[in-house]
């Protein structure tokens, strides 16, 4: 069928159902790949840069800016193409990740003032969001606008497929050059710099890179939670801690991971649809919890 619509001999499948396939079910399942891959990737670097086994785009409020930035932009009407919509997520998330470094800092920086911030900046994003839908939009935009909120990939098309992963090829290109950074991180901003590590300019560099990342992926698919919390651990328990490995490793991992669970989402509850972002919370809440007991027991 691939070929078919890249020039070479007819699939053989009726118009209707190759137009399922390729209009419908492939760039969907395309686009959960890239998503979970992106995703995956954002939080083993988020948990590296800030050495915080509990960051990810979604607890830190990173995605919850990215989806206030994409809904102000549609509902305003400031623009609803691909590029204005993911310029606004971009703006939304980096002024989460902002506020989230603040407040961490402000508070102390250990690991749990680092999620209180970013459960507090999870929160008025939230916040933010209903505000700009309730008072702005129809009702119709409402109901799809919060479908999407929860972690959508319902009307997946291609060129959600084709911005995502060009978006995602960069940040891993970028991410893999700065494996062995990342490894040097693990002992400390201070040991990192006696390693001859610029510190700062990384930090800017990778954090912009996946706040880039998450909105362009949030803008495509919503707030998915926990992918970036959950598979990064996974892999690094089996991997080891190296980037150069890990890297890639996870986002193979996330692919998957987020391909099997918008599958889960499309038929547990046939013909309703679930969001893949509430499957996601089910599975991601508890490996949270487990995360959170382990680095408590650990101290």
């Amino acid at each position: 069928m691939v070929a078919s619509h890249l020039g070479g001999k007819p699939s053989g499948l009726s118009a209707i159902r190759d137009g399922i396939v390729w209009d419908l079910r492939l760039p969907r399942t395309l686009l959960a790949a890239v998503c979970g891959a992106g995703l995956a990737v954002c939080g083993a670097v988020m948990q590296s840069l800030l050495r915080n086994p509990l960051a990810d785009p979604f607890v830190l409020g990173v995605s919850s800016g990215a989806s206030t930035g994409a809904v102000a932009v549609v509902v305003l009407g400031v623009g609803g193409g691909v590029v204005s919509v993911t310029g606004g997520a971009f703006l939304g998330s980096l002024c989460s990740f902002a506020l989230v470094l603040l407040l961490s800092h402000t508070l102390g920086g250990s690991t749990d003032r680092v999620v209180l911030a970013g459960v507090a900046a999870m929160q008025l994003f939230s916040a933010l969001t209903s505000f700009v839908v309730m008072t702005a939009a129809d009702a119709e935009t409402t109901r799809g606008i919060l479908f999407w909120l929860l972690g959508s990939l319902t009307g997946a098309g291609w060129t959600d497929v084709g911005v995502c992963a060009a978006v995602l090829a960069g940040a891993l290109l970028v991410c893999g050059a700065h494996a062995r950074t990342l490894d040097a991180f693990a002992f400390g901003e201070e040991a990192a710099a006696t390693l001859g590590v610029s510190v700062a300019r990384t930090r800017l560099v990778l954090l912009t890179v996946t706040a880039l990342l998450t909105a362009v992926l949030v803008s495509s698919a919503g707030a998915i939670g926990f992918v970036g919390l959950v598979l990064p651990h996974a892999v690094r328990a089996l991997a080891g801690p190296g980037h150069a490995r890990l890297l890639p490793l996870t986002a193979l991992a996330g692919a998957v991971f987020l391909v099997w669970a918008d599958t889960l989402a499309r038929t547990v509850l046939d013909p309703q649809e679930v969001p893949v972002g509430v499957v996601t919370s089910i599975i991601g809440v508890p490996a949270f919890v487990l995360v959170l007991y382990r680095t408590r027991s650990a101290r």
